[in-house]
């Protein structure tokens, strides 16, 4: 059985133990694939190493060139590197010329397949599979953010208070790369010794308070169309993607969903809490505003503006965002009973329908209107 290993603990495989000879660093965070190549270089070949690295690229790559350096000897080294990224991009015909050598690699080889995503398929894919040990680097969990948080926070020399660690999350949309930016600022703008808090991660992003995708789901739950609209108009004029609202909202409906499942079997509402970060006393009442049912016509609106804002009509985005939010007001107003199934809200990661993957929502200073 394959192998599976994140970034991270590749870092500490090879510090333990001499690399192998084939890798596979697959998914869709594109700042893990960076670190697991970071790692390669410089474990594998260390200083002075690039005489024995060699990089081709998936879409111009001949099969049989990379078969033909990777089985080459290392030269005044123990091993060389050889990195192939984007490789499902490689043709049929070319990885099929690399099969052979996926069966009998070379030990004083490295070669290492960096990909967003592989077709399983294909019989190269299927292969790889089998032989390699694969990098896990899809995104991140919601439970894995804080923790990925904490830990280059530390590298950065940073002390976070625990609602920091909240405001970095949502600021930065889930986005490793923007959350490493964010973290630069705070250790250029902290003084040595305190602590960083959420209204130093406000400060620096530019964060208007009373903005945020929490906000603008608690404006819904009130059926506060004014606030609703209001929130809208200044991140749009904060030049906020309206893909990314959208995006940010489904994932905050998600979490909702979450939560009172968590609840419904026998879950304590101090957890619920926690994950709300609201208080305790409030988020039964709170959840109670959302029934399943109207979670479940929320699902349903969002992947029509989603669509919608992906080019199947010509509607404006801002119109397609406004009528979306005034729906989920006007839900929330209606009483309705459950559905006897859950609702898809919104689709995960590998179904056929994805909205954007982003969960907060940035904005400017508010202007009169």
């Amino acid at each position: 059985m394959a192998i599976t290993l994140n970034p991270y603990q590749l870092e500490s495989a090879l510090k333990e133990k001499p690399p192998g000879p084939l890798y596979l660093v697959v998914g869709e965070e594109d700042l893990l694939r960076d670190h697991a190549l970071v790692v390669f270089k410089t474990l594998v070949l260390g200083e002075g190493g690039e005489f024995n690295y060699d990089l081709f690229y998936g879409d111009e790559a001949s099969g049989e060139d990379i078969r033909s350096c990777a089985s080459q000897m290392p030269a005044f080294a123990e091993r060389r590197l050889v990195v192939v990224k984007g490789a499902e991009k490689l043709s049929a015909k070319e990885a099929e010329a690399l099969l052979d050598y996926l069966k009998d690699p070379v030990e004083t080889t490295t070669l290492v397949f960096l990909s967003q995503k592989l077709d399983g398929r294909l019989k190269f894919s299927q292969a790889l599979g089998r032989a390699a040990v694969m990098i896990d680097c899809a995104p991140l969990r919601e439970a894995q953010l804080i923790p990925w948080i904490a830990r280059e926070a530390g590298k950065a020399g940073i002390r976070l208070e625990e609602q920091a660690g909240h405001a970095l999350r949502e600021t930065a949309g889930g986005s490793l790369h923007g959350l490493r930016r964010e973290l630069e600022k705070l250790a250029s703008y902290v003084p040595p010794g305190r602590a960083a808090t959420a209204a130093d991660v406000h400060v620096l992003r530019g964060i208007e308070p009373g903005a945020s995708v929490f906000d603008l789901t608690l404006a819904i739950a009130e059926s506060d169309r004014g606030k609703v609209l209001s929130i809208l108009a200044r991140n749009l004029e904060a030049g906020e993607a309206p893909l990314r609202i959208l995006g940010s909202l489904a994932w905050q409906y998600r979490r909702l969903w979450k939560v009172k499942e968590s609840l419904a079997t026998g879950g304590r509402e101090g957890e619920a809490a926690r994950a709300l970060r609201m208080d305790p006393m409030k988020v039964g009442q709170f959840l109670n505003r959302f029934s399943d049912a109207q979670l479940h016509a929320a699902s349903r609106l969002f992947l029509e503006a989603d669509g919608k804002l992906k080019g199947g009509t010509n509607s404006r985005p801002k119109i397609v965002m406004e009528r979306l939010l005034l729906s989920l007001c006007e839900s929330g107003k209606k009483p309705a009973s459950d559905p006897p199934s859950r609702p898809p809200v919104p689709a995960e990661r590998g179904t056929s329908r994805t909205l954007s993957n982003v969960r907060t929502i940035r904005s400017g200073k508010q202007t009169g209107r």
